[in-house]
């Protein structure tokens, strides 16, 4: 943002600045210009959070403060988690860290809709449907095409959509009626559509029924192009049109964030070094990047994940000059450790990956040899035994999940068998 500030180019069609330009990053796309069919969020009545990065901090360290925000905050002693949707056992750094952190609690219920390891560290696992067995509604404020979500196979065994999960519990709770609004999963997509029914049919539009959408079983929404907004027309007008900030101005210093003294977040970017580096005897950065045959973690059981691995263990990826020294050959199985965990996975030489780099993928479902163990050996591949469980800083305490420094070896004991998929 401040190279595009000195460059004169924020607000300018094709310059400013951008992040995160992945699934969620939206840049250059069209917005829909009708409502969608998305539920009120409501209010939490429990108002303390804490950040998602930070379970593993909460459930060892009870009581003890912690910086977020600008705040000194105190994270509370929580004896149940309840989780439905995610799987903290694959987005979680240092999964040792992590099976202490659930160890300490008294309950743990999940929703899952197969045998992950957060499942299986689960005391109740309340089986729900995937998106293929229930109906639902394909909906994103960036694109045009809204889909209607047929179930195409019937539920799984004692599967059941999460919202009949939630409706039994409201009843247990004698709060059904509230929860439901005397609505069924099918009655909840026709109200939750009729809005943007009601938004097309106003401009004059083509307004199918809920039933006629649901029989086509996909419709066109109207977008309007999104030309800049707010820092166009600050550009255009700043005296008119000033932006949110204490100066009404583009800042790049910021007295409020200096001023909450948090060493580690200054007022303004800064080169800050590394803290996580390869130290002798341990030569390689490890990048832990997001997969190409799943989303996340999802459906690693499924063919086109499992068709990428070789000998059922993910596949690293290492330069040939490290793989040289270490004896290692494209294809074998290789150990990758450090002080927080070890894992195995398979190995593919390339000069793709530049020299003291290893990349590995996230996603493989964590496969602890010996669960017993203090810090097993996890022989499917998942790098997040070896990352490191830190915040970005103390003020926005993110994920740090992508990149830590592990030393590679060559694997040539009898290999342990992949457990990760296989039934209870």
């Amino acid at each position: 943002m401040v190279l595009a500030a000195a460059l004169g180019q924020i607000g300018l069609p094709g310059g400013g600045y951008a992040y995160s330009l992945g699934a969620i990053g939206y840049y250059g796309r069209r917005v829909n210009d009708v409502p969608g069919p998305t539920l009120g969020q409501g209010r939490n009545g429990v108002a303390d959070f804490i950040p998602v990065a930070r379970i593993a901090d909460m459930l060892l360290n009870p009581g003890t403060t912690y910086r977020y925000n600008g705040e000194t905050r105190v994270y509370p002693d929580i004896r149940l988690v309840y989780w439905a949707g995610g799987n903290p056992f694959h987005h979680h750094q240092d999964l040792n860290r992590l099976r202490k952190a659930f160890a300490r609690l008294d309950t743990l219920v999940v929703h899952e809709l197969a045998w992950t390891a957060t499942a299986r560290h689960a005391d109740i696992v309340l089986p729900c449907t995937m998106t293929l067995e229930r109906e639902d509604i394909g909906y994103s404020t960036n694109d045009p095409l809204m889909i209607a979500m047929h179930r195409i196979a019937e539920p799984f065994g004692l599967a059941r959509d999460d919202y009949e999960i939630f409706s039994d519990i409201a009843e247990r709770l004698g709060s059904r009626e509230a929860f439901t609004e005397g609505r069924t999963a099918r009655q909840w997509l026709a109200h939750l559509y009729e809005p943007t029914r009601a938004s097309l049919a106003a401009r004059g539009l083509a307004a199918p029924s809920f039933e006629e959408f649901w029989e086509r079983g996909s419709m066109i929404v109207p977008q309007h192009l999104d030309d800049g907004g707010r820092l166009r027309r600050f550009r255009e007008d700043p005296i008119a049109h000033p932006l949110p900030t204490p100066s009404g101005r583009i800042e790049i210093f910021s007295t409020k964030i200096a001023g909450h003294g948090d060493a580690d977040c200054p007022g303004h970017p800064v080169w800050l070094e590394k803290t996580d580096v390869p130290k002798p005897g341990s030569p390689c950065f490890l990048v832990a990047n997001q997969p190409v045959t799943r989303l996340h973690s999802q459906l690693d059981f499924g063919g086109h994940s499992a068709g990428a691995k070789h000998r059922g263990r993910e596949v690293a990826r290492m330069n040939p000059r490290d793989a040289d020294v270490r004896g290692i050959a494209d294809g074998d199985i290789i150990r990758l450790f450090n002080e927080r965990g070890a894992c195995l996975a398979a190995v593919h030489i390339t000069d793709g990956i530049a020299p003291g780099v290893v990349q590995l993928p996230t996603g493989a479902w964590y496969d602890p040899m010996d669960p017993g163990e203090e810090t097993p050996l996890c022989v499917h591949g998942n790098p997040n035994v070896l990352t490191r469980d830190v915040g970005t800083s103390s003020f926005a305490q993110g994920c740090t999940g992508q990149l830590t420094a592990v030393e590679v070896e060559r694997f040539s004991g009898n290999l342990p068998p992949i457990r990760a998929v296989d039934p209870m």
